[in-house]
């Protein structure tokens, strides 16, 4: 499917690290290694059910034995599904249930621990055709990266055979490489947009509060650091945005004529900032949700626009962060006093219905659920037997009322998926298995 027919069809249709906190945080959860006493709740609601929102959900199981899945992709043909392991498997699930062949085997490649590994996995809008595909994995020191930093962030290109059931490990093309300077907040998603173009989600460089080395210096005083609110030193804190079919100079990649930053200061690819931990982004047709893991007090969802600033390290969600008063907006001497966007989901890490780490989901389309048609669908990396469930509303932030799930529940969510139908899909880990689940009626 060529960008044109891919945009009208679109626009038609609108583990190592993995088991806790300290030494062994999951890629979305450095926010419980900071200190501090949490808020109350923020005046969301949370109640069960109501509003034609179902007051129960089921999972069905679709495959288990992963290592902690990261994200998943869903191919145009075959019912086939590409699950990315954080120690740096890619798996294939079908019809004919889960291949003991992985589709892409990177563990020789991928550096995993803390918050490292392989993250994410995009395939293109014309996959079936040309087999291409996008991973973003962490990886050792690379040249350019300074001797004290942590390691790598790595987007690469590989092709796949032509029937789609292995990848070319020779076929791999470097695209992008930002240096990272702690193991953690590392983010991981990448996908297509309805404009054809890769988005790239990136983290703020680690450790917390956007400070310590490798974090730059900002406009804003009141806070030492850093990347969410610079967008001249470095990629960190961000969201990208770049074309991955032409080339823009020495660049493996181009650039979209309209980005926000283009002829002006800032680095071209950026296309919106002042994020510290974007742990899964999704869209809803021109919709982008972004996800973005708290320090210590709140968790967010932002309805992302371009060249929009969220905030990070001004403020944690829509409130202060390390100060009693600060700016809803930057100087005007710094992009023309560009406001810092409210997110349009937050919740307090105290009260209800509480959680440490945002795990970003989708909106669902589905059919099996009529009564979460339109709604938001997300979760926490320990809101155990639970998803969270936000409806639009006219006011920021939205309501949140939560979904209980039946039978042994969720032990620990990793990330969400939605397939060309609409319907979710949940990967998590129980008792150190790695599974792929469906989102299916209760019962």
């Amino acid at each position: 499917m060529k960008r044109r027919r891919f945009l009208q069809s679109v626009v038609a249709g609108t583990a190592t690290g993995l088991a806790g906190c300290s030494q062994s945080t999951t890629p979305a959860d450095q926010a419980t290694n900071a200190t501090g006493t949490a808020s109350t709740a923020n005046g969301t609601t949370s109640t069960t059910g109501g509003g034609g929102l179902p007051g129960e959900v089921g999972l069905e199981t679709l495959a288990s034995g992963l290592g902690a899945p990261t994200d998943v992709a869903f191919a145009p043909e075959a019912d086939r599904r590409y699950v990315a392991e954080q120690n740096g498997r890619l798996s294939v699930h079908g019809s004919d249930g889960l291949r003991d062949a992985p589709f892409l085997d990177l563990r020789d490649t991928v550096e995993v621990g803390s918050e490292k590994g392989l993250l994410g996995v995009a395939l293109h809008p014309d996959f079936a055709e040309n087999r291409r595909l996008f991973v973003r994995y962490s990886a050792p020191r690379r040249q350019g990266t300074p001797s004290s930093y942590s390691h790598t962030f790595v987007l690469a290109e590989f092709e796949a055979t032509a029937d789609g059931r292995r990848v070319r490990r020779d076929s791999e093309r470097t695209v992008l490489e930002i240096p990272e300077p702690q193991a953690n907040h590392n983010a991981g998603s990448v996908l297509f947009g309805p404009d054809g173009y890769l988005y790239v989600g990136v983290g703020d460089g680690g450790a917390g509060g956007d400070q310590g080395a490798g974090h730059v210096q900002d406009w804003y005083d009141a806070v030492d650091g850093g990347n969410g609110q610079d967008v001249t030193e470095n990629l960190l804190g961000s969201v990208l945005r770049i074309d991955v079919d032409s080339r823009d100079g020495d660049r493996p990649y181009g650039i979209p004529d309209d980005n926000p930053l283009v002829g002006g200061p800032g680095r071209d690819e950026q296309y919106a900032w002042g994020l510290r931990n974007p742990w899964r982004m999704s869209f809803d047709g021109a919709d982008f949700f972004v996800a973005d893991v708290g320090q210590r007090r709140y968790e967010e969802v932002n309805l992302v626009e371009k060249g929009g600033n969220y905030g990070w390290n001004v403020r944690e969600g829509a409130h202060c962060y390390q100060a009693e008063n600060c700016p809803d907006a930057t100087p005007k001497s710094v992009r023309g006093g560009e406001p810092l966007v409210d997110p349009v989901v937050e919740y307090a890490h105290s009260g209800d219905p509480g959680g440490v780490s945002v795990i970003g989901g989708h909106v669902y389309r589905g059919s099996t659920l009529p009564g979460l048609r339109g709604a938001y669908v997300f979760g926490d990396l320990r809101a155990k037997g639970r998803l969270f469930v936000a409806t639009r509303s006219e006011n920021r932030p939205w309501p949140i009322r939560v979904v209980e799930v039946a039978g042994d529940g969720l032990d620990r969510i990793l990330s969400f998926g939605r397939d060309d139908a609409g319907e979710l899909y949940v990967l998590r880990t129980a008792g150190g298995d790695g599974r792929l689940h469906r989102v299916v009626p209760a019962g």
